[in-house]
């Protein structure tokens, strides 16, 4: 009908060509035209009536005008992705700045993100779970913005001492944006990423599951890229003794059911 809206037409459509309801009375909301050819959003409640041999008799429908409330709705959703898009401008404005004061590791970020995105989903985490894996992945080094120019900077490897001042960043990630509500879930993967499937790692030695599951996706990510980027005091290694590297370690340092569907996942992405 000429009165619907084209994208509604067919709904209404399918609903009156439909055999049986799972309900008799049923809710539907559509665009309608008026005189003037504005449209208006109706919610329009309809019970089906049928005669004493079970088929459909008629229709009875009453309609009210629901286009406030619509727009409303509309208005929210949108302040909702534009406040959801500010949050990434700005999380993307720290990365740069983080890249900035420390070029070693320059693209470094945005690699393992991708990387961690495509991991995370085929571990089946939620579309909700991947925003908050994102953000964690672009803070993962949020950090290392407490740690001075001379150790986070140092052209070759680090001293034991300096080591100890190193393994801080993730308290400093944890203190820096703990207080930021919208981040409370993301902040698992800056501040458990350096945890280790033996309990070797740190800040808190936790062991195997006990680990969030999004740190350990991480991990597995975040060491492979370092592995495969070059340094100032070593080369980056080739790719097989690094996959070598990561089944090694799987049960030790890795999740080795993480492992398993990370390495035919970076393999395919490399042809």
């Amino acid at each position: 009908t000429p009165l619907i809206h084209p994208e509604d037409a067919n709904l209404l459509i399918e609903l009156l060509a439909t055999p049986t309801w799972d309900d008799i009375t049923t809710t539907v909301h559509y665009r309608a035209r008026r005189k003037n050819g504005e449209y208006i959003w109706l919610e329009t409640t309809a019970r089906l009536f049928f005669d004493k041999n079970s088929q459909k008799q008629e229709f009875q429908a009453s309609s009210r005008d629901v286009t406030e409330r619509k727009q409303s709705q509309e208005a929210l959703q949108q302040a909702h992705t534009d406040l959801q898009e500010a949050y990434d401008r700005t999380i993307e404005g720290w990365v740069k700045a983080l890249d900035l004061r420390d070029r070693e590791t320059e693209g470094h970020t945005q690699r393992v993100t991708e990387i961690t995105v495509k991991l995370a989903r085929k571990l089946n985490c939620t579309e909700d779970e991947l925003v908050h894996i994102r953000r964690g992945a672009l803070l993962h080094d949020m950090g290392k913005m407490g740690i001075p120019d001379e150790i986070l900077q140092k052209p070759g490897p680090l001293t034991d001492d300096e080591w100890v001042i190193m393994r801080r960043h993730p308290q400093y990630a944890y203190q820096m944006l703990n207080p930021i509500k919208y981040l409370e879930r993301a902040m698992i993967i800056p501040y458990y990423h350096h945890e280790r499937w033996d309990g070797s790692g740190y800040p808190h030695k936790l062991k195997g599951k006990d680990i969030p599951l999004h740190a350990r996706l991480f991990s597995v990510v975040d060491v492979w890229d370092a592995l495969q980027s070059d340094r100032p005091y070593r080369k980056g290694l080739p790719s097989k003794e690094i996959m070598e590297y990561l089944q090694k370690e799987a049960g030790r340092l890795f999740d080795p059911e993480i492992v398993d569907i990370f390495i035919p996942l970076i393999t395919e992405n490399q042809k």
